[in-house]
């Protein structure tokens, strides 16, 4: 039954519809449904953002698409901007815009003059690949560098960690992309060259659009070892400023643990120290982890323009510098909505497991 009915007062009683039964809920339940419907309207947020600035960009997109040539005919022009909806007010663009949006529809790319839908299709695997690669790196290394810098405070292991996470900070990521990718491939030749997979192999069938996952479902694993030998050096570059950074937080955040009361008791009642670092430890200390974790995987997604153009990795920051330099706003429109919306999905995530670990976030 869509309602059922419920006493009120006494001698009345009164339907309670779906909004009574989801605030009578699990508070877990409530969480999520408001997490959800305010990333509906940052979504909306995104795609006026997006619009707007991308409108905003100096420059005319009939010269970079037609050239000066063309520019200089009238009729042309005004061809072209009415084909591509740019001979209406940005009101009405926008409005036609998100009605294309609500039907799935991300445009033209000005470009490739296929949709901005299949070239993100094929173009974002592959980013998600090489962001995804290096934020698994770069948790697993940064915890455990950050929770053995704590565990030995002021001595050697920690000065080293400490040093070490500085010049991780500090390099900047081009740089060591540039030099990763002279050294181990053009001098050493130890790491292979640009691309996804070596020319000879090709493509695995696509299931995911990730290589190395599509590779091993099909049982490709001569493309599958080429995959990940491809995607080694480019996510180490991508993950190192992320690795420095996680491993001084937890650091700090694993030390501030330490000092609190509830650690000092599991102490004075003899439990086993393996028993205090994952009961007491971790689980308080993995929220604000967790926090700066899903920030740094957003800065992977910005930081993968220079790595893959360096690596000549077929991605979405190679997409999106060429369509910025050549102002196909389509394509920089369908860009933004994707990157805006990668963040809110894993904003959303982070959410999601500050209510799992810390149920007093679920009340808020």
């Amino acid at each position: 039954m869509a309602s059922s009915l419920r006493i009120n007062s006494p001698g009345r009683l009164r339907r309670s519809g779906p909004l009574d039964r989801l605030r009578r809920g699990s508070p877990l339940v409530r969480f999520l449904v408001r997490r959800i419907l305010i990333a509906v309207l940052l979504v909306w947020g995104i795609t006026l953002v997006t619009f707007v600035l991308t409108n905003l960009v100096p420059g005319d997109p009939v010269a970079a698409n037609l050239g000066q040539r063309a520019v200089a005919d009238p009729a042309i022009v005004a061809q072209w901007r009415a084909d591509h909806g740019l001979d209406k007010p940005l009101p009405q663009q926008y409005v036609l815009h998100l009605e294309s949006l609500l039907h799935g529809d991300l445009g033209t790319s000005q470009q490739s003059h296929r949709p901005v839908g299949d070239d993100l299709a094929e173009f974002v695997p592959a980013t998600l690949e090489l962001a995804g690669a290096a934020i698994t790196v770069s948790l697993v290394l940064g915890v455990v560098f950050g929770l053995i810098a704590a565990l030995r405070r002021d001595r050697l292991p920690d000065h080293v960690l400490r040093m070490l996470s500085l010049v991780g900070i500090s390099v900047p990521t081009f740089w060591l992309a540039l030099v990763a990718f002279y050294v181990f491939f053009y001098r050493l030749q130890i790491t292979p060259g640009s691309g996804r997979v070596d020319p000879g192999l090709g493509a695995p069938e696509s299931i995911t659009g990730l290589y190395t996952v599509d590779a091993a479902l099909t049982g490709r694993w001569d493309i599958f070892v080429s995959a990940v030998g491809h995607l080694l050096t480019p996510a180490l570059v991508l993950s190192l400023y992320t690795i420095a950074l996680l491993t001084r937080f937890t650091r700090s955040a694993v030390l501030e643990v330490l000092g609190q009361d509830h650690v000092r008791a599991g102490r004075a009642k003899g439990l086993p120290r393996r028993v205090i670092l994952r009961s007491y430890v971790l689980r308080s200390a993995l929220v604000p982890i967790i926090t700066v974790a899903g920030l740094a995987f957003g800065s992977l997604l910005s930081g993968t323009v220079l790595v893959e153009s360096i690596f000549a990795w077929p991605g979405v920051g190679q997409y999106a510098y060429k369509s910025a330099t050549t102002l196909d706003l389509p394509a920089i429109m369908g860009v933004g909505l994707v990157v805006g919306v990668v963040y809110l999905v894993i904003n959303l995530i982070v959410d999601v497991l500050y209510g799992v670990i810390d149920p007093r976030v679920r009340l808020r």
